[in-house]
């Protein structure tokens, strides 16, 4: 297992890279450069990024933002194109060290959130958090403006500005589209990119749809253990595996977590995890919470039990952190509370592997 950080570059993130690698048992990032879904990224970014972690200790073996355009997941316009750029930056990041990318199929938004930094009444920290009756009669934009405004000034990821300048036109682009429609076009993409990742050493991610369900009609064919068999079966290799994040599956308490951990992790199809607990508070309702079991609906034991039997030697990152002790920050991408999940990921992780013994 090798615990990881998302960061996102000296330039964006109020966290500096010294303070990443002082938390115990830290061994690298899963990174990112904020590029346009579709270029084909610089080689020179690229290598002043890993030369500037390489620098700090730490090692940067898996990428989390090279995009998959919408005109790919539509199967229109120019996604021969785009894929030609996917392979590029695949073929560059490969040469440099890269072992796994993270990515997702999901159409329009990466994820989607109702508040930003909805107050915890236990302990008065906030997390991100969804109810869908909040939505109420908001459409796409009204959501993108809202969510804008929460973020406190920082790019979030999956929110891109050029994404969503273009959000009317793309939005029409997806009239019609049905499940099987996108499936489709994801085995387009995965047949054109899966052998060049069998060339080159790289194992791509796909990340669960954010939240667990379909959202504004549009259709989602990564949210529950039967999706991904389906897609990784649309080109079995492999190089075709799932980020297995627990708590966008987990949005949904129908999604048994330990179980789909141990599903794939016997097909050896998890190239990567990111672990985190939700609160449910309802239907289509829940908040991010700490780490530690007993504050969430999720058993983080049984989760990190299910990895060291089935695929211990997997990079894990905390994901999202509460916002506490008044940190300002990126949200749900806070210093304090990540910190604090890595160090209860860690002692779990020892007292399996001892209790194994």
């Amino acid at each position: 297992m090798k615990m990881t950080f998302r960061w996102y570059g000296s330039q964006s993130d109020p966290i500096p890279l010294k303070y990443i690698k002082q938390i115990p048992g830290m061994t690298g990032l899963m990174g990112l450069l904020e590029k346009p879904a579709g270029v084909d990224w610089p080689e020179e970014e690229f290598i002043a990024l890993k030369k500037e972690v390489n620098e700090a200790g730490l090692e940067i073996e898996v990428i989390e933002s090279v995009n998959v355009h919408e005109d790919i997941k539509t199967g229109l316009g120019r996604r021969d194109e785009y894929i030609a750029n996917y392979i590029s930056t695949i073929r560059m990041l490969a040469k440099h060290g890269v072992k796994v990318i993270i990515y997702n199929f999901m159409p329009v938004f990466d994820w989607l959130r109702t508040d930003l930094a909805r107050v915890i009444p236990e302990d008065g920290s906030n997390s991100l958090y969804f109810d869908e009756k909040d939505l109420g009669e908001m459409g796409p934009l009204e959501i993108v403006r809202r969510t804008a405004s929460g973020s406190k000034g920082f790019s979030l990821p999956g929110w891109e500005p050029e994404r969503l300048a273009l959000l009317e036109t793309t939005l029409k682009q997806y009239e019609g589209m049905t499940p099987d429609g996108l499936r489709k076009n994801f085995k387009y993409f995965l047949d054109a990119v899966i052998p060049v990742c069998e060339e080159v050493g790289v194992r791509m991610a796909c990340h669960p749809d954010d939240p667990a369900w379909p959202i504004f009609g549009l259709p989602r064919i990564t949210h529950s253990q039967e999706d991904f068999d389906k897609m990784v079966k649309l080109h079995d290799s492999p190089a075709n595996t799932l980020c297995l994040c627990t708590g966008s599956l987990g949005s949904n308490p129908d999604n048994d977590i330990p179980a789909a951990i141990r599903h794939f992790g016997k097909m050896d199809r998890i190239g990567a995890m990111h672990v985190r607990n939700v609160k449910y508070l309802g239907y289509h309702h829940f908040r991010e919470a700490s780490h530690l079991s007993s504050t969430g609906d999720l058993d983080v034991y049984e989760i990190m039990k299910a990895i060291h039997e089935t695929c211990p030697d997997t990079y894990i990152r905390p994901d999202h952190g509460r916002m506490i002790w008044d940190e300002q920050g990126r949200p749900g991408y806070g210093l304090y509370d990540r910190a604090l999940g890595v160090a209860y990921l860690n002692g779990l992780w020892e007292a399996i592997e001892k209790n194994e013994k």
